[in-house]
């Protein structure tokens, strides 16, 4: 009677269970994942929808030198407001361009991010902790390997001097049409400088300045 007691005492695993829970873990791993990708995919197409024409941007008889450099400021901060997704997108091409023709620094960036967004900002906090080597890792040490990982990317191989030199070109390019288009044509309702872009991309582009309102006097 105790041999039959202790042995209904034993532990029974469910393999079809474990299973279950672990398909589900897999397939809400993945809907986070589309869902992600979906949504950067709709905020990109929102904010090119709202670009200038190109024939507009390059109209050379727009184009004149400025007067000085307080000028040529003037131009700028005029021009981008109007064509700020036009020059996000010129900067972003000069970018993938520079990264294309490095395909190292692109396989080096592509896995970091790939790491950022499967290791960390997809991780949900029941699925199980990284084991690598038979050695588990909490969220604290894989953070700090991620952390640890961008820097040395970044600042210790060629990806930084690429990303750096991309911005730097797409920039020049930006400052030197923003200088010598004349924004004397152009015409920007506040509204809409301040709402065309979306919040994604407004973390790109600075987002729009906000309009200061006069004080209004009140009566007693």
């Amino acid at each position: 009677m105790a041999a039959n007691s202790s042995a209904a005492m034993l532990p029974i695993s469910n393999p079809q269970s474990a299973a279950t829970t672990a398909d589900g873990q897999q397939s809400s791993s993945t809907s986070a994942v589309r869902a992600f990708f979906s949504g950067i995919s709709q905020t990109v197409r929102s904010g090119l929808a709202n670009r200038r024409p190109w024939p507009e941007v390059l109209d050379r008889s727009a184009f004149s030198k400025p007067e000085s450099i307080s000028d040529a400021t003037v131009r700028i901060r005029k021009n981008y407001n109007y064509f700020r997704i036009n020059y996000l997108t010129v900067i972003t091409a000069v970018l993938a361009i520079s990264l294309l023709t490095n395909p190292f620094s692109l396989i080096l960036l592509a896995g970091l991010l790939a790491a950022w967004l499967f290791l960390y900002l997809f991780r949900q906090s029941s699925d199980p902790p990284v084991t690598v080597f038979g050695r588990q890792f909490s969220d604290r040490e894989t953070l700090l390997f991620l952390i640890v990982s961008t820097v040395v990317v970044i600042f210790l191989t060629s990806v930084g001097y690429v990303l750096v030199s991309a911005l730097m070109v797409g920039v020049a390019i930006v400052c030197t049409h923003g200088a010598f288009r004349a924004p004397e044509d152009l015409f920007l309702d506040e509204q809409e400088a301040q709402s065309g872009v979306s919040s994604f991309l407004s973390m790109f582009t600075g987002g729009a300045a906000a309009v200061s309102q006069p004080p209004v006097a009140v009566r007693a």
